[in-house]
């Protein structure tokens, strides 16, 4: 059977609306379902100039017919501009959210694929919200969710998310890592096949901490988190400089790195393959994939969006659900 997902097309006034049609026109091995407005999807087309029937959700499963796009028909909250935020229109884009996480948990969704989000107006809108990854943690009330991103071969977590730099070394702990190591262990085996995959574990301080001599993190917090997990069976290495675990020759002997905080682990990814890197949540109850990029504002409504990344998302999204089916 084919696999069912759920593509939410995020901040209107951005491109993912852009990138959700121009996927419309490629081979997809999958019943795509797009959440979103359809009237704002079929001006953005138009101003676009593509050629996309739009058809309405419901009914048996079948596979994706190119040049057209299923919509399962949400309302904007006010009328959306591309380019121009308007905060009215939050609740639309959360619940575009709630309606996928619901789907997936129900089982009407193999998978979910986001398009971006604009996470400042959301707040600005008086909505809580600090990213995709904790707001499906708390929907499927997952105690752990884990952030990881892949581009080809490589793989990097992330041990904490979207936190301000001076609260990441009090935020990582050793329960934590232990938690996140023990997901990354499940979920690489469970969705990717990976039997006891082997994970680098990142040091937090330039060079490991230098023996201390540049932070303590090392040795009092994460040294004895990778002890503790590799006396528990897990194939586990630790910490290690930052950079030097991302050279090629040490990478060869990793499936995944665990980097401590979100700007050391996603430069690098995001240098290796911008255009077609897939974020993934792992620890969820439900799979879950999105584009490695922001709203581009600026690019939205102009042509110039690439779906580089969301074809990526969209592919992985259906190759894990037929592993996991």
């Amino acid at each position: 059977m084919l696999p069912r997902i759920a593509l939410t097309s995020g901040e209107p006034a951005g491109i993912g609306p852009d990138v959700c049609l121009a996927i419309a026109s490629r081979e997809l091995d999958c019943d795509l379902v797009c959440l979103g407005d359809r009237e704002m999807l079929g001006e953005r087309a138009r101003a676009l100039g593509m050629k996309v029937e739009l058809r309405q959700y419901g009914g048996a499963a079948h596979r994706h017919v190119p040049g057209t796009l299923v919509v399962a028909h949400e309302p904007l909250r006010a009328p959306s501009v591309a380019g121009r935020l308007e905060a009215s229109n939050s609740p639309y884009v959360v619940r575009l959210l709630e309606r996928a996480c619901d789907g997936a948990l129900a089982g009407e969704f193999a998978a979910i694929v986001t398009a971006p989000v604009h996470k400042g107006v959301i707040n600005d809108a008086g909505i809580p919200f600090t990213g995709h990854t904790e707001f499906f943690a708390d929907r499927t009330r997952a105690p752990r969710p884990v952030m990881m991103l892949a581009t080809g071969s490589l793989r990097v977590a992330l041990a904490t998310t979207h936190l301000p730099l001076a609260r990441v070394s009090g935020a990582i702990t050793g329960e934590l890592l232990c938690e996140v190591l023990e997901i990354l262990d499940r979920d690489l085996a469970r969705w990717w096949g990976i039997t006891r995959p082997r994970i680098a574990v990142c040091g937090l301080n330039p060079h490991a901490g230098e023996s201390g001599h540049l932070g303590d993190e090392e040795i009092r917090v994460i040294a004895p988190a990778v002890a503790r997990m590799r006396e528990r069976g897990l194939r586990v290495a630790g910490p290690l400089p930052a950079d030097t675990v991302f050279v090629p020759r040490v990478l060869a002997d990793f499936d995944v790195v665990l980097a401590m905080y979100h700007d050391q682990g996603l430069p690098v990814i995001k240098h290796a393959g911008f255009d077609d890197a897939v974020n993934v949540t792992l620890g969820l109850p439900i799979l879950r994939t999105s584009v490695d990029h922001g709203t581009a504002l600026e690019l939205a409504g102009t042509g110039r969006a690439d779906p580089g990344s969301m074809a990526a998302a969209i592919g992985l999204a259906v190759q894990l659900a037929a592993r996991a089916a």
